[in-house]
């Protein structure tokens, strides 16, 4: 499923145009995108949560020449599913 048809399904099932329903999806990517640049975490009761998790610098290899190569620390977003939402999907 693509942002479009995210956005076409969000308005059949709430009744709001697709222009509301794009400015509503929009404003929720932004949020969350402040919130976890931030640090703070996310929780969506029954659907799940958004965190930030640091993940550190290591060492790796160039599979093509075996080289060693340095790859650098970065936070990373996590999702963890929620029980509703795995209920449901299983």
């Amino acid at each position: 499923m693509n942002k479009a048809e995210l956005i076409e399904g969000m308005a059949t099932t709430s009744g709001l145009s697709k222009a509301d329903t794009k400015r509503a999806l929009d404003a929720f990517c932004e949020t969350t995108t402040k919130a976890l640049k931030k640090g703070d975490r996310i929780s969506l009761v029954g659907f799940g949560s958004f965190s930030i998790s640091k993940r550190a610098a290591r060492k790796g290899r160039n599979p093509q020449t075996g080289k060693e190569i340095a790859i650098a620390a970065k936070n990373v977003i996590r999702f963890k599913a929620g029980s509703d939402l795995s209920k449901k999907v299983n």
